[in-house]
């Protein structure tokens, strides 16, 4: 009789889809278009303040994948995030892919001045250290945080999203792209393209490096007079920098303003303030929940969960992410 050094086995993978505590609501929308359910799991808080997490049904040999949109806490969602991860790599998961729609700590990635942190790079170490094979993150504040992580990461975009939304609604208008600062130009000749060839502009800004959310907006580079101006920008945290924008091409002469911007962060009276600037329009994804009390008149939300969707299954499928993109990623 001949032995075999070694023994096939049937080949299969299995993917599962978890979800944190942070964000449910575009968990189950990412769950319904794979069309598979979340993976049951024991998730809650101790007295102190501690993360607890346990899966309940067996997550040995497959592809996991783990949603958490780092919200307010912050800190609080990375840490479950990590466990989960930690569970899932002590469960022998056989590749765990950490699904970040807004990537936590993302404008720490580089030294301002001495004695300063990279956080953004913390972040990627420890989610490699917690057991990570893979991101997949949506619109990174800079791109080179992909190299950060010491494996694949995903980097999607979702300007397609929102140029489609934005053509759809102003396409027949004489739209004017404006970045909101110099540094976001060649993003905006970007969107200038999606929406046919438009101009864009940009606005000239100072800011105070010792109080980072304070920003001085100076003068608008580029012609928007009688134009409809669409400000693009990644996140929208306290709105300070964009109604600032807003309220400058009004004054220029815009015949309106649309803001266009992939994280609605919002924090404090981010809403009251872009309710108030004067914006025609205020369209943000999904990557982040935004209850209720932070809704407003004239906000859109899209959902980002489509895209996500087709990602995860492409990653499962060992196909192509890129060409999601038109071979743009």
């Amino acid at each position: 009789m001949i032995t075999m050094s070694a023994k096939s086995g049937t080949p299969k993978k299995n993917l599962m889809f978890l979800s944190g505590r942070a964000h449910p609501e575009l968990a189950e929308e990412v769950a319904k278009h794979l069309n598979v359910s979340i993976t049951p799991q024991s998730a809650y808080d101790f007295a102190n303040g501690e993360i607890f997490v346990r899966f309940e049904e067996s997550v040995r040999g497959t592809d996991a994948f783990v949603i958490q949109s780092h919200a307010a806490p912050i800190n609080q969602w990375v840490m479950e995030q990590l466990i989960m991860v930690d569970a899932l790599k002590r469960a022998s998961a056989k590749r765990i892919t950490a699904i970040m729609p807004f990537y936590p700590y993302a404008r720490q990635d580089k030294k301002h001045k001495g004695r300063e942190p990279i956080s953004a790079r913390l972040i990627a170490d420890l989610f490699r250290t917690a057991g990570v094979d893979r991101i997949m993150t949506v619109d990174l504040h800079t791109a080179q945080i992909q190299g950060f992580f010491d494996g694949p990461v995903d980097h999607l975009l979702a300007q397609t999203l929102l140029s489609s939304y934005v053509k759809d609604v102003y396409g027949n208008s004489e739209v004017t792209v404006v970045s909101p600062d110099a540094g976001r130009t060649k993003l905006a000749e970007k969107w200038a393209d999606d929406l046919g060839g438009r101009p864009i502009a940009f606005i000239h800004k100072t800011r105070d490096p010792l109080r980072p959310n304070d920003v001085v907006a100076n003068r608008v580079v580029g012609d928007v007079r009688g134009r409809m101006c669409v400000v693009i920008d990644d996140m929208v945290d306290t709105g300070g920098t964009i109604a600032k924008a807003v309220e400058q091409l009004i004054g220029e002469g815009a015949a309106g303003v649309v803001i266009a911007a992939t994280h609605g962060v919002l924090s404090g009276d981010a809403p009251e303030r872009l309710a108030r600037c004067g914006a025609h329009e205020v369209v943000f994804t999904n990557t982040l929940p935004i209850p209720d009390e932070k809704r407003f008149p004239g906000l859109t939300v899209l959902s980002i969960a489509p895209l996500l969707a087709r990602a995860i299954q492409a990653v499962f499928e060992d196909g192509s992410v890129t060409s999601l993109f038109d071979g743009n990623a």
